[in-house]
């Protein structure tokens, strides 16, 4: 069987560097916002570029803590709108609804999946306070003119950044490219804990200090609460994990480009459509290698009946779900077409050049006349 992650696999590769990391923090008897937690916000503030780095407990909390916090700080209150791509995971959406802000859905790129960006002004009001863009599957999605129109509204810029670590925009890191930036370290990603995890990076040092606060029960000095916050927190042992994986992420992401490469070019079968590359390849990092199939139900069976795991990333809109069900009735069909076709083959750095191989073999055969 070719697993579509193979987390243990991923994770043996750093064992004895991450057991030493997990003794010392172990050992050191302090488990919440200590020197594991310093390390690790620094290292990545560093590795992304930016000024600062909130180690918080998970990636939909730190998206809700960036708009928490610009409530806060008088730069939205509820009601106002956020513009938000319609093909994303629910948590891009739930971050704000959690907010009392009002997601405005975009339609995708039909070949790259990320916001349509020339479709994001038609869409402001005058409730506009902001544009989340969600570098999806691991690729960016940025330009001259987004930062333009954001410029001429008055808005922020916020990444959900929770599956691209790594990727660039002209030599700049996602999580570094807007006003503000939300962070996953589940397992599953690119840079994945051993468990929930998650970071903010942002420029702004009063944004910092805010989202510091909120997260740690809306306090900068214990007892004293000036906001009503919440419990998010990155633990030390996450952090000890995060420190030692970082120092490879660029090596783990090229090897993702290596297999996105290999599938793009030997990949032929007529009933698939590929990815596209993007010409710089520094602006994809392949946390997915997302494919489309009219037939894509009988794809994955057809894999599967041949020992390769596969998922669907995502199955049902945000606007089709129950929990939006003001939504439902919205006509998205760019969005609704994607969702019932997309299939995520295999990719990770564990991946073996004959699985990889087999891979493109097997989805060669389906339906193949030959």
């Amino acid at each position: 069987m070719i697993r579509f992650l193979d987390l243990q696999k991923i994770n043996l590769a750093y064992q004895q560097e991450i057991e030493e990391k997990l003794l010392s923090a172990f050992r050191s008897g302090w488990y919440l916002n200590g020197i594991q937690c310093q390390n690790f916000e620094e290292n990545l503030a560093k590795y992304v570029g930016s000024n600062h780095a909130i180690g918080v407990a998970n990636g939909l909390d730190a998206l809700r803590l960036i708009f928490r916090a610009y409530i806060e700080h008088g730069v939205m209150s509820e009601g106002d709108e956020v513009i938000v791509p319609a093909n994303t995971y629910i948590a891009s959406l739930l971050a704000l609804s959690d907010n009392g802000l009002v997601p405005i859905l975009v339609e995708p790129d039909e070949t790259t999946y990320n916001i349509d960006l020339l479709k994001i002004e038609k869409k402001i009001t005058s409730k506009t306070k902001a544009i989340l863009i969600v570098h999806l599957y691991g690729q960016v999605v940025f330009s001259d003119e987004l930062v333009s129109i954001a410029k001429k509204h008055n808005l922020k810029i916020v990444e959900d950044n929770a599956q691209s670590i790594g990727a660039n925009w002209r030599g700049i890191n996602t999580g570094n490219l807007g006003d503000a930036a939300g962070f996953s370290f589940y397992p599953g990603k690119n840079l994945g804990a051993l468990g929930d995890a998650g970071a903010v990076t942002c420029k702004d040092d009063e944004l910092a200090k805010t989202i510091r606060s909120i997260a740690n029960y809306g306090s900068k000095q214990k007892y004293v609460n000036i906001y009503k916050g919440l419990n998010s927190r990155l633990d030390e042992i996450q952090a000890a994990v995060l420190t030692v994986k970082l120092k490879y992420i660029d090596d783990t992401n090229q090897r993702r480009r290596l297999i996105a490469e290999r599938y793009c070019e030997e990949i032929e079968n007529k009933l698939i459509v590929l990815p596209s590359i993007p010409l710089n390849p520094q602006e994809h990092v392949w946390h997915l290698f997302v494919i489309r199939c009219k037939e894509r139900n009988d794809l994955q069976s057809f894999l599967k009946g041949n020992g390769i795991e596969t998922l669907i990333h995502y199955p049902i809109p945000p606007h089709k779900q129950l929990a939006y069900k003001e939504m439902n009735l919205l006509s998205l069909p760019i969005t609704e077409s994607i969702h019932d076709e997309v299939l995520s083959l295999p990719i990770s750095p564990v991946m073996t050049d004959s699985e990889v191989t087999e891979v493109i073999n097997v989805i060669n055969k389906f339906k193949s006349l030959t």
